[in-house]
């Protein structure tokens, strides 16, 4: 597996399946992606949700049925509860040239991290589905560690702004920008606004 972060502002996800489990991952897609849900039935989460909501008995689709489905889709997710019905899903998909995840947890091509993201970050963590209780843990020690991540972000953009015009010297720029992530202090300032770090930086890395 190859992590990517992929843009699909616009672009088909297909979900098969209406449980709580495609709820999940229609909420994973949602706002970003066109979801449309394909199920006989709908937990009440998803009624309202933004997802587009079709009715239809995907276990009686020959794979005929299932190809034209998944055909034009940018991602397919199998999350319906039949290990079986999900791994013809997948096959429909990949016929029709369609990156699939199977809920069932093998034969798909993608795998859905757990996810912590901010204004200015994502941060994604796999496990290659061996441990999603792993995953979860270390999404959840990123996001206690570094409560301040989107400020250090925007910090770290306006060091290197000023750096562009004050060091010529990219290995320097680089420790700097560095030395400022390493900082607990910075960190700690942060929680005072960016502006009381920017001014601790100033002091410590520009006047010297």
């Amino acid at each position: 597996m190859i992590p990517l972060l992929v843009d699909l502002s616009g672009r088909c996800v297909l979900i098969c399946g209406g449980g709580e489990v495609a709820a999940r991952k229609a909420a994973f897609f949602l706002p970003e992606a066109e979801v449309t849900v394909v199920s006989r039935s709908f937990v009440s989460s998803l009624t309202g949700s933004g997802a587009r909501l079709v009715e239809a008995e995907l276990d009686r689709l020959d794979d005929a049925g299932l190809r034209a489905l998944c055909s034009g889709a940018r991602l397919v997710v199998a999350a319906t509860s039949d290990p079986a019905l999900n791994g013809r899903i997948v096959r429909a998909a990949r016929s029709e040239g369609v990156l699939a995840n199977s809920a069932s947890g093998a034969g798909g091509d993608v795998q859905l991290p757990a996810v912590t993201r901010g204004k200015r970050y994502v941060v994604a963590v796999g496990t290659g589905g061996e441990s999603p209780g792993m995953a979860r843990f270390l999404r959840e020690a990123i996001e206690e560690a570094f409560p301040r991540l989107d400020e250090m972000v925007s910090l770290q953009a306006r060091i290197r702004s000023r750096l562009r015009d004050e060091v010529s010297d990219q290995g320097r720029r680089s420790f700097l920008l560095r030395a400022v992530l390493e900082d607990p202090e910075v960190w700690a300032a942060l929680a005072e606004g960016e502006d009381r770090a920017w001014r601790l930086v100033e002091e410590r890395y520009f006047r010297v």
